[in-house]
């Protein structure tokens, strides 16, 4: 992977970017809270000054974030992947950087781009990385980094954050067995760029900026973080039975893709209506209602990854 170096002083090679770690401490069920105290001292062991922002909303996170990015400071998201896309939304198309410590339920994002999922041993990254632009979505006016989604997902979705019985990556697949029990198909009419039209009935419409959701749901295989553009991914109906049974296994592979009803289609931006209302999520929160139109933001972002 392609991209620039962190500046580093020449006789010792060290960083001399200073961290600005904004953090949920909430998130992950706490996981953010209980592992500051490692992240902070793996922060330090890696040669990195840093400074703690606590969060109080995603809100309070952008303003955090532009504040790092003027002071000319590592604008690090320590939390789930809607405080990373809070975070990274606040530095587009700035000279900011965005540092990835993955502390949330899912960690889809450093999972995609190889970023260890152990916070303090993804303070590594930040430390030896390089910085590459990566693309954004935009819906509602809000940024994601993963994948927007509606229809049998937002129900999912619904519940997986409500509920407080199942902790970890597994409470989207709690989500989405609760939600099928009650679910019926809906009818989805898109245009893809303005001009292409596509109608499904049926479960799902994904539109992703980036592969994996719901804590390693490889929905969109075949989606790249620099290519501009969003894989849509739509999922007809289906038997209830076989849709548990079959094909949410095949979910974890990316395997999926190849059933007869799962269709995936490329565009830089999607309208989607449905014949009931959805809330739109991504990243694990809701951030539009349909009808809503979800595109891609090429190269938005500057961010640490791994060499």
């Amino acid at each position: 992977m392609t991209g620039e170096p962190l500046r580093t002083d020449r006789s010792t090679g060290v960083p001399t970017r200073t961290v600005s770690l904004i953090v949920n401490p909430a998130a992950g069920g706490g996981r953010a809270g209980r592992l500051l105290g490692a992240v902070g001292k793996a922060l330090s062991v890696n040669g990195l000054e840093h400074h703690v922002e606590r969060t109080r909303s995603l809100e309070h996170a952008r303003e955090l974030a532009a504040a790092a990015g003027e002071a000319g400071e590592v604008a690090a998201a320590f939390g789930g992947d809607g405080l990373i896309g809070a975070v990274a939304g606040a530095l587009a198309h700035t000279e900011g950087v965005l540092g990835i410590l993955p502390g949330g339920r899912g960690n889809d994002l450093a999972r995609v781009l190889g970023i260890p999922l152990d916070p303090a041993a993804a303070c590594q990254v930040i430390a030896t990385g390089i910085v590459k632009r990566l693309d954004l979505g935009e819906a509602g006016g809000s940024t994601f980094v993963g994948i927007a989604s509606c229809g049998f997902d937002s129900d999912a979705n619904r519940i997986a954050n409500q509920t407080r019985v199942v902790r970890g990556n597994l409470v989207y697949a709690y989500g989405a067995i609760r939600a099928l029990i009650t679910w019926r198909a809906a009818r989805f009419e898109l245009t893809l760029d303005g001009d292409r039209d596509h109608v499904v009935t049926g479960y799902t419409v994904g539109a992703a900026n980036s592969k994996a959701y719901g804590g390693g749901m490889y929905a969109a295989p075949g989606a790249e973080l620099d290519d501009g553009l969003l894989d849509i991914v739509t999922l007809a109906d289906m038997p209830k039975l076989r849709f548990l049974a079959s094909l949410m296994p095949k979910v974890f592979k990316g395997t999926h893709v190849e059933e007869p009803e799962v269709t995936v289609l490329r565009a830089s931006e999607v309208t989607i209506t449905a014949d009931r209302p959805f809330t739109v999520y991504a990243d694990g929160d809701p951030i539009a209602e349909l009808p809503v139109t979800i595109r891609a933001i090429p190269g938005a972002v500057r961010a640490i990854v791994p060499r």
